[in-house]
Formats: C-alpha cells, structure tokens, sequence
C-alpha cells in the first residue's frame, strides 16, 4: 500500500500493531484500574513522566483535557532538559510523594536517561533501598530500560508490543498507563476507540469512513499545494493538535515531501493566507468559540477550505486518536510515502551521541561561529550584513511563496514565554504571510524534526537560545543539563 521496496516492506510490517491495540488494551482495562488504584493506596499525590515525542504527547494532551480525578496523583509531563524547566518540574512536586512515570520505546532516549538518572539519584537519596517503589518503566521488551527498571526494582514495569511505533502509541500503554494513574475513565476512551475502529474498518465505504475520508482529503489537498494542516483546536481540546502535529510531521515529512502542520497559530484575517491552508477544526459540541466560528466563516467566503470534526464529548478524543492514525497512512499512501519510518530522527539521536561522545573524550564541544554580536544578541549562521536587523531581514526576506517559519525555542516553557514568542510568531505570519510553527526544543526534535530535515524544501528555522541562570549536573555523566541542550 505505501511502498514496495523489501527495506520498507519490512518496517511497514514491524509497524502495524497499532491496528489491534483496542483489543488487547480492552482486556488490560482492569488491570491498569488496579495499579492506579494501587498508586492512589500508596499515597502518591503526583506522578511525573518522563519521556519525548511519542512517548508523552498523548499524555499531554489527556492531563490538559480531562484534568486528574479527584484523589488520583497529579500528573505532569516533562519533555525538556533544559535547566530552568528540570527545576521547575522539581520544584512543583513534593518529590516524597511523586511517581516517576519513565517512557521510551527504545530505552536508549538521551534526555530520556539524563532525566531518569537525575530524578532517580534525587529519591535514592530520599527513600534508599525503597527507591524503586517511585519509580514505573513503559517500554518495549528488551530495551535498555527494562534491564535498568527490572535491576532497580521499579514498582512496576509494562512492556508495550514492539510492532507499535512511538506516534501510534496514544492507544497503548505509552497513553492509558498514565491514563489510568491519573483516574481517568479509560474503559469509556477504548470504548469510542473501538467504535471508530469499526467506523474505519476496509470493508467500509470511503464516505462513511472517517478516517480514510479525513486520509484522502489531507493527501488530496498536498497534492494540489495545500500541504500546510492548520489546525483549529479551542478548549478543552485544545492541546490536541500537539499530538496530530507529531504524527503529521514525523510520518509524512520525508522524501521531500509531506504534510506541514500548523498547531497553534491564532486565526487572522483571510487575507493573511496563501493558497497553501487547509483548515481544520476540532471542537467539542457545546464550546463554541464565536470569534473563531466568524474567522473560519470569513475562510470560507474567501475559498479557503475549512474542515469541520465535532466531538460530542471530551471522551471522543479517544476516537479521534485512531481517526488521525487512519488518515495519517491513507495520506501517506496517497503521497507516495513510507509513514512508519522516521529516517532523520535517528540521524539526530546519532549526532547527539556523537558530541557528547566527543566531549566526554576532549571535555569541549566544537564551538558555532558567531555571525553577528549586538546588544545581548548573537547571531549564527551563514548570514550576511553588519547589524543583526540586516541580517534578521535579509533571511526572512528569503521566502518564497509556499514557505513556512518555525520558531524553535531551547527556552523554559512557561506561560509567559508562551506569550511572547506567540506574539513575535503572530507578527512575523502577518508581516511575511508564511505559515508558522513555534515549538520548543528538544521535544522538536522528536515531534516536528523529522519534517523540518526530510520534508518539502519550504523551511524558514530559526533557533532561539539563551545562557542557563542555573545549570544542573547528570548523575554519572561529566556534562550537564545545560550542556546537553548545547
């Protein structure tokens, strides 16, 4: 269906499980009740995760959607290494009473294990021998992970089928595990699960099935020029198109081509957009949003094609997982592409190795040129100009029609961080009428990193960085926090 090569045929085939996950999760339902109740009895008022990409998205989006369940641990996900925001997540917690939640498919993740070594050593300190108590491991059989959760004598330790790919992994135990500590009605979420699933079965004519209809419309679109996915999500959803962006970018973003997805843009005027949008918006029944409803209408009016997916409840998102997994492999059939392998990705996981490899050996890294130095501001890259708003204006003023603008941030992820580069995002999207994404790094890395090295050549980057207040060693590494941000 995506390729025909023997190399592709055999990932294609190791990447199917998410298509029978339903089933097997449906009779794990009570036993993950069991263990969350099993946390709840020991205490534990908050749980913290620690994964990337794939394996914390969905958790994500479930904690800001549903909340936590009266009496359950308080669940936060922690998805960056950089100093202030590790601090931050430590500092929110009463660490005696929290869970650590340790996520990786592959067990070999970087900021992954700096983060599990960090929080392991401060609760060894804590609790000794009783450490392992605070501690629960998800991830595939065989994995470096497993060894150490099974050494360390975690609390518990659930092993995920190996044939299911880290964004394919919201209906696993990488989502209702967390799902489940959190109190979550996760029978009710496999349940519309399941009714997708049998919504979106082959047999089912492509009108009336929902995910190869949304699948045909999104490979369709990019095929005509409107690659860029704009995703519309309002309260309380509206951290799910945090999710669609990581399976979006990291399943079709390859080869030179793929889908380029849009989370979080505010709505402007429609004027402001090219012929390269595709609109499409989640909402709940019940929370209208009447200034978005008159953008999306003004849209319309003026050609731009807006697609609409009520929900009826919040509990739908659990349907909407399987839905946007559909689409995602239809689309990428459509696009003449493999969705089930992520070839740049471990491109990066290796260069990341590879330099801390050198500093471990030469105790440096190898320093970037500063292009430009001016009032607090530095700039790299090969850029021309003497003063950093020439050189700002000539790379900006590179787009071509079609482009996209992301905004790639090794910043703390606060509110207020929010709120600035949303403002500086909105301005450059209204100035340039490029569409633009804003995310924060490293979790970029594993979400929008493949589209933004393998996908269409319409990127416009620019990394933003600042020097750490506070920096933080690795246990048992010679670098710290702030060096492996570097």
């Amino acid at each position: 269906m995506w390729k025909t090569e023997t190399e592709h045929q055999r990932v294609i085939a190791q990447r199917l499980g998410w298509l029978n996950a339903i089933e097997w999760l449906k009779e794990s339902a009570e036993e993950l009740v069991g263990f969350a109740e099993e946390v709840q009895d020991a205490g534990l008022a908050h749980a913290l995760l620690l994964g990337m990409g794939g394996s914390s998205l969905a958790s994500e989006v479930l904690r800001t959607t549903f909340g936590v369940a009266t009496g359950f641990p308080d669940l936060a996900v922690l998805d960056s290494t950089v100093p202030a925001a590790v601090l931050q997540a430590e500092r929110s917690v009463d660490l005696s009473r929290t869970l650590f939640i340790v996520s990786s498919k592959s067990g070999t993740t970087t900021e992954m294990l700096a983060l599990s070594r960090y929080f392991y050593e401060k609760m060894r300190v804590l609790k000794g021998e009783r450490v392992g108590e605070h501690f629960v491991a998800i991830t595939d059989a065989g994995t470096p992970l497993e060894d150490w959760a099974r050494q360390a004598n975690f609390r518990r330790i659930f092993l995920n089928p190996s044939d299911i790919g880290g964004r394919f992994s919201a209906l696993s135990y990488f989502g209702m595990v967390p799902a489940a500590i959190m109190g979550l009605d996760i029978k009710t979420l496999l349940d519309r699960a399941e009714g997708m699933l049998r919504c979106c079965d082959l047999g089912i004519p492509l009108k009336d099935n929902p995910g190869a209809e949304l699948g045909a419309i999104l490979g369709q679109a990019a095929r005509v020029g409107r690659d860029k996915v704009t995703l519309v999500t309002t309260d309380p959803i509206g951290s799910f198109g945090h999710w669609v962006e990581q399976l979006l970018a990291e399943s079709t973003g390859k080869a030179g081509a793929g889908l380029i997805p849009i989370q979080g843009e505010p709505l402007g005027d429609a004027a402001l957009y090219g012929h390269d949008r595709l609109f499409v918006q989640m909402r709940v029944e019940g929370n209208r949003d009447e200034e978005v409803e008159r953008r999306l209408s003004e849209l319309e009016a003026a050609g731009h094609p807006v697609l609409r997916i009520p929900l009826e409840d919040t509990l739908d998102v659990g349907g909407e997982f399987f839905r946007w997994e559909v689409a995602t492999a239809v689309a990428g059939a459509l696009l003449g592409i493999n969705p089930f392998d992520e070839p740049n990705v471990q491109e990066s996981k290796d260069n990341t190795r590879r330099l801390l490899e050198i500093y471990q050996s030469e105790r440096r890294l190898p320093e970037d040129r500063v292009a430009l130095s001016e009032g607090g501001l530095s700039l790299y890259g090969e850029v021309g100009g003497r003063a950093l708003r020439v050189a700002l204006g000539d790379f900006l003023g590179s787009a071509r029609l079609g482009d996209y603008l992301a905004l790639l941030a090794y910043l703390p992820p606060t509110p207020e961080m929010d709120r600035l580069l949303q403002a500086i995002r909105v301005r450059l999207r209204d100035s340039l009428r490029l569409a633009t994404m804003l995310s924060y790094g490293p979790r970029y890395l594993h979400s929008t990193g493949q589209l933004h090295k393998g996908g269409p050549d319409k990127a416009l980057l620019i990394q933003l960085t600042a020097d750490d207040a506070e920096d933080i060693p690795i246990p048992g590494q010679l670098y710290t926090f702030g060096l492996l941000v570097r």
